[in-house]
């Protein structure tokens, strides 16, 4: 059988000009539409939520050649080789001496399956650091309680605590979160730096229990 190729491989997953680069972080990134998040577009109704205030609701992601690329990603994640293909991508697009990727600069997983996707491209990649910042709670501790010691140590999600100002919930207690201007844990310095991490890789830190963002 015939290797892969990296057009095959952009194809399968919907990344036809290859990852996304965010400009604030290291290393490249995927996405996902914030109108397709399960949790996030309801919490998106709720005025005071983190969500309420999300970026991937407007600016660039609001373009039609975006919005399109969403659907594509989206529709890609049920082909059967998708796994492998992002597995590609991240190997080829990550600089080895700053390996970080961030899985969903918008959007949030759609399901356990999913999870387990991401689950096994981190395991295919191990020198490769992971953060999935999600709202999912439910579908994140299902998966992380049936694995146990089993979850790749590379992959770290945080799970966000819904509401601007208060601290992560205590459901959340056992599992690394993030919250929004609650003035606990780890207090995110990227305002201080033009919106940008710099050196910083706090948010790939499985020792780093609580990021604490400002509102953007």
């Amino acid at each position: 059988m015939s290797k892969m190729t990296l057009k095959e491989a952009k194809a399968i997953t919907g990344h036809p000009s290859g990852l996304g680069k965010p400009s604030k972080m290291p290393g490249f990134s995927t996405s996902l539409s914030a109108y397709d998040c399960k949790v996030g577009s309801k919490l998106a109704k709720i005025p005071g939520s983190v969500c309420s205030k999300c970026y991937a609701y407007g600016g660039n992601y609001q373009w039609p050649g975006v919005k399109k690329a969403h659907q594509n990603r989206l529709k890609a994640l049920q082909h059967p080789k998708w796994v492998e293909a992002m597995t590609l991508l991240i190997g080829h697009y990550t600089d080895p001496d700053d390996a970080y990727f961030r899985v969903h600069d918008s959007g949030d997983l759609q399901s356990v399956k999913h999870l387990m996707m991401w689950v096994q491209v981190a395991r295919n990649l191990p020198n490769v650091s992971f953060w999935m910042p999600s709202k999912e709670t439910r579908v994140v501790k299902g998966v992380m309680t049936i694995m146990g010691p089993r979850w790749p140590e590379n992959l770290v999600v945080r799970l966000s605590a819904p509401m601007i100002g208060k601290e992560a919930p205590k459901s959340m207690a056992d599992y690394p979160t993030s919250t929004v201007q609650a003035g606990v844990g780890f207090e995110c310095e990227a305002y201080t730096r033009g919106n940008k991490c710099g050196p910083c890789r706090a948010c790939w830190s499985n020792k780093v229990e609580n990021i604490d963002y400002h509102v953007q």
